[in-house]
C-alpha cells in the first residue's frame, strides 16, 4: 500500500449571490460580489480511497434555501465510488455542508476531533449564532454513529492511514480539523474551513463565521506550515481552485490537487 496520495475535489454546490461582507471582517469593499463554491474531498493510494466530508443534501438544501448541482454522495461516483461501500471518512467539522447525509455511507467509520463532537453537542449550542452552521440532525446521526462504534475520535493531531494525517486547528468551530496528505509533488493541505479562501490565510482576513478568532488566525499560519507553502494549501471554499487546477474526466465538477498549479 503506498503511502502517497492523488487528492481530488468535488464541486457539488455553488452560492454566487454572496457579498465580500459575508466572507471577510473588516473588508475594504464590503458590497462586491464574492461567490463561494462547496466542495467535498476523496484521497486514493491506488489501492485505498478516503472520503473527505460528505457536504449536503436536497433536504437540507431546501431547509436553508440553498440548492445544491448535484448530490455529493451520487457525485463521487465520477472517481468510481460507492457511498455504501466507502470504508472511511474523515470528517473536518461537523458544519452543515461537511457533515450531512452521513447515512448514506453505512459501512463507513468517521473520524472527528473530540472537541468537534463536544462543541456540537454542548452549551454552546444554547446560543442561536454558534448554533445556527449546525443541523440537529446531522449532529444525532454522527452521535448514533458513536453509539454503534463508528467513530474514531481524534485529540489533536493524529495519522488516519500511512501518508494521511488530521490536525486540530479550531477557530470557525471548536473542533475543526485540516488534513495533511503526502503526494508524489509532496504534502499537501486540505484546509477546509480553517481558511474559506485564498485570500482568508494569504492576507490574514479572518472569516465572519468564528468560534475563536486567536485559533482562526494561528489556523492560517498553522495550514502553511502543514502544507510547506502556501501554494500547497486548498480552502475550503474558492471557486479560484476550480482554476487553479486540472479538471478530470468529463464530469465538469472534478479536479485533481495532487499537481502542479496552473496558475
Amino acid at each position: 500500500m503506498s503511502d502517497l496520495w492523488e487528492v481530488y475535489a468535488i464541486k457539488y454546490a455553488d452560492r454566487n449571490a454572496r457579498t465580500r461582507v459575508e466572507s471577510f471582517i473588516d473588508d475594504d469593499h464590503p458590497a462586491e460580489p464574492h461567490g463561494m463554491d462547496y466542495f467535498v474531498w476523496v484521497l486514493d493510494n491506488g489501492t485505498r480511497k478516503i472520503v473527505v466530508d460528505t457536504g449536503y443534501d436536497v433536504t437540507e438544501a431546501n431547509r436553508r434555501s440553498r440548492p445544491i448541482l448535484r448530490d455529493p454522495a451520487k457525485a463521487i461516483e465520477a472517481l468510481g465510488l460507492n457511498a455504501e461501500t466507502v470504508d472511511t471518512v474523515i470528517i473536518t467539522h461537523l458544519h452543515y455542508d461537511h457533515a450531512g447525509g452521513l447515512d448514506r455511507y453505512p459501512n463507513a467509520i468517521f473520524h472527528l476531533q473530540a472537541d468537534e463532537m463536544a462543541f456540537a453537542t454542548g452549551p454552546c449550542m444554547c446560543d442561536p449564532t454558534f448554533k445556527a452552521p449546525f443541523t440537529a440532525d446531522h449532529v444525532c446521526e454522527m452521535v448514533r454513529h458513536v453509539d454503534s462504534g463508528r467513530v474514531v475520535f481524534h485529540d489533536g493531531s493524529a495519522e488516519v492511514e500511512s501518508g494521511v494525517r488530521v490536525h486540530n486547528v479550531g477557530g470557525h468551530s471548536n473542533g475543526l480539523q485540516v488534513v495533511e496528505v503526502q503526494t508524489k509533488t509532496g504534502p499537501l493541505c486540505l484546509a477546509s474551513d480553517a481558511s474559506h479562501y485564498y485570500e482568508n490565510f494569504i492576507d490574514k482576513k479572518p472569516f465572519p463565521i468564528v468560534y475563536n478568532l486567536d485559533a482562526m488566525m494561528s489556523g492560517f499560519e498553522r495550514i502553511v506550515e502543514i502544507g510547506g507553502h502556501k501554494n500547497r494549501v486548498i480552502p475550503g471554499h474558492d471557486p479560484l481552485v476550480t482554476q487553479y487546477y486540472p479538471s478530470v474526466g468529463t464530469s465538469g465538477f472534478v479536479w485533481r490537487l495532487d499537481v502542479d498549479r496552473l496558475g
